[in-house]
């Protein structure tokens, strides 16, 4: 064995095993490999050639072995040879480096071109085979692990695998000299091959830290794809995502933003493009705004959503709130305005979409940094933009002044409304929360706005002045809060306002908290009394009301969406 093994390990070398039976024979690894196991296969690739052979093929056991011999000339004429950043082994020489000894991002693009449909999961000759799960074992003799052993461990126990990853002597025979940061790795579990290879073809340049090729943007999508059911959830993502794209602020950011939103789309079982659909084409509250600027008066009114801001700010002065959280900000309109006001110290804006934060970021001009002056930038620094679901408890809302939910309730479908109120109302429990909401009663006054039609296509629902005092107050009721109603907009004698406000403040107690003696066209209303008021008959009328047409019936298990006319939503 001795010359002949030393050779084979002197070149980059892994191989799969799998066992099995005579009616489901080992060697169906042939198949999903496309690979037959009686030849033994060469393919060109720009950095040498890589050879899949089989050592073994019986019904019981099969293995099949991936042999790459890497030319380094070819390395350093098609690129530097050592990776963005630089592989500290090729610091002797572009020639003289581990490239074509150990596992590295060489190897995984073999496996991408070697074996690419078993990475996708493909078997035209055996098409169920692909789903089957397979007892694997995999080896590689020599792969560099920065991080050490431990790091191997992190990444591939979350994925199934049972890790055996062996330090390698820097030298046997001077065993002070201590460990080199290579590994002999093997992996065992249960899976089916296309996973296996996928977590190979990221974790190989991940553990390496380094890439023999510049890595451009479309490398966040090569990331993703191949990441796609475990990377959402690995407890290493960042790690994983940094080290796979080479450091690149720009791209890992870019790609931790995708995997939140495929996260988020994956626990509220549905499609993340349904998510982050915050920056859409004008909706029919834009337009019926315009058409209230028009209406004849020399003075142009003053729109709905100043005066919705307007209203949201007064309540947060009266409060006295400093630390203040936009849940479902949108594209950052109030973000700005609270910006302006020094009282507010802590600004955090909320939202699913990150489309939608991302265009809060450009507007509010923190996709710039730098680029203001001292002042603005301290300004800049009280404000911070979230990614999250409304309906999941998040521990970073916790301990503020007061939330604000502006035109965010009616993008929640009504099922999923206690999860809401659980979020907010129950976990985050802020001192004070400002709830506004449409009135469909003032709809009528619209003539743009057909008959039975919501002001957004997005609205799951619009509530009337009394149901939406019922629900508020029963919310209310449930988590210590008392809770007035503002009219916001011009209050009409018949239909009310536009847009109702809802002011919750944790009650004190002995009292109940709920009056309001600056103005006396404001109603005040303890969280009791509005609860014990109306019949619980009114959320069948709702339901009967704001039933959704069969578009939006496709979309009611949909997380709560922001969406960017939600802000201009009367």
């Amino acid at each position: 064995m001795g010359e002949g093994r030393r050779a084979i390990l002197g070149r980059v070398f892994l191989t799969i095993t799998t066992t099995g039976t005579a009616e489901r024979p080992a060697t169906d690894l042939g198949f999903l490999l496309h690979k037959h196991p009686d030849k033994a296969q060469r393919f060109s690739t720009s950095y040498g050639t890589a050879h899949v052979l089989y050592p073994e093929a019986t019904a019981e056991r099969c293995t099949a072995a991936l042999l790459l011999e890497v030319d380094p000339v070819a390395l350093v004429r098609r690129g530097r040879g050592k990776g963005r950043g630089g592989a500290p082994d090729s610091a002797l020489a572009q020639y003289v480096n581990d490239r074509p000894y150990a596992a590295s991002s060489l190897l995984a693009v073999a496996l991408s071109a070697v074996f690419s449909s078993a990475l996708r999961g493909q078997c035209k000759a055996r098409p169920e085979l692909p789903e089957r799960a397979l007892p694997l074992r995999i080896e590689l003799p020599a792969l560099p692990a920065r991080g050490g052993a431990a790091l191997v461990e992190r990444l591939f126990e979350p994925l199934g695998w049972a890790v055996t990853a062996e330090p390698v002597a820097l030298d046997e025979e001077f065993p002070a000299w201590g460990e080199s940061r290579y590994v002999r790795l093997v992996l065992e579990g249960e899976l089916r091959l296309a996973d296996a290879l996928r977590h190979l073809y990221v974790l190989l340049p991940v553990l390496d830290d380094a890439k023999h090729y510049w890595v451009a943007p479309d490398e966040v999508d090569k990331l993703l794809r191949s990441g796609e059911g475990w990377l959402e959830s690995h407890p290493e993502q960042r790690l994983i995502t940094n080290r796979y794209l080479a450091r690149r602020w720009s791209l890992t950011r870019s790609a931790l933003e995708r995997l939140e939103l495929a996260r988020l789309a994956e626990a509220d079982d549905t499609a993340a493009e349904e998510i982050d659909n915050a920056v859409g084409e004008p909706a029919a509250a834009e337009l019926m705004e315009e058409d209230e600027s028009e209406e004849g008066s020399e003075e142009r009114p003053v729109p709905l959503a100043v005066r919705r801001r307007e209203a949201i700010l007064d309540a947060l002065r009266g409060v006295g709130a400093a630390r203040v959280l936009d849940l479902g900000c949108g594209q950052g309109q109030l973000l700005g305005a609270l910006l302006k006001e020094a009282r507010f110290t802590e600004i955090v804006g909320v939202d699913v979409s990150m489309r939608a934060l991302n265009e809060a970021a450009r507007r509010l001009r923190l996709d710039r940094p730098g680029f203001d002056t001292g002042a603005a930038e301290r300004q800049s620094a009280r404000l911070k933009l979230t990614q999250g679901a409304l309906t999941y408890t998040d521990s970073r809302l916790a301990g503020y002044d007061a939330a604000v939910l502006s035109e965010v309730i009616e993008h929640v479908d009504q099922p999923r409304l206690p999860a809401l109120e659980h979020v907010v109302f129950g976990a985050a429990r802020p001192k004070a929360v400002v709830v506004t909401t449409p009135n469909v009663e003032y709809n009528v006054r619209w003539e743009t706005l057909p008959a039975g039609r919501m002001r957004h296509g997005d609205h799951r629902f619009e509530w009337t002045r009394e149901e939406f005092r019922t629900w508020a107050g029963q919310v209310a009721e449930r988590h210590g809060y008392a809770v007035e109603f503002r009219p916001v907009g011009p209050e009409d004698p018949e239909v009310g306002p536009p847009t109702q406000l809802a002011l919750f403040r944790v009650a004190a107690k002995g009292g109940d908290g709920g009056t309001d003696s600056r103005s006396g066209d404001r109603t005040a209303t303890t969280a009791a009394a509005t609860a014990a008021a109306t019949a619980d008959t009114t959320a069948a009328a709702t339901a009967t009301r704001t039933a959704p047409t069969a578009a939006a019936t496709a979309t009611t298990n949909a997380t709560m969406t922001t969406t960017t006319t939600k802000e201009a939503a009367a």
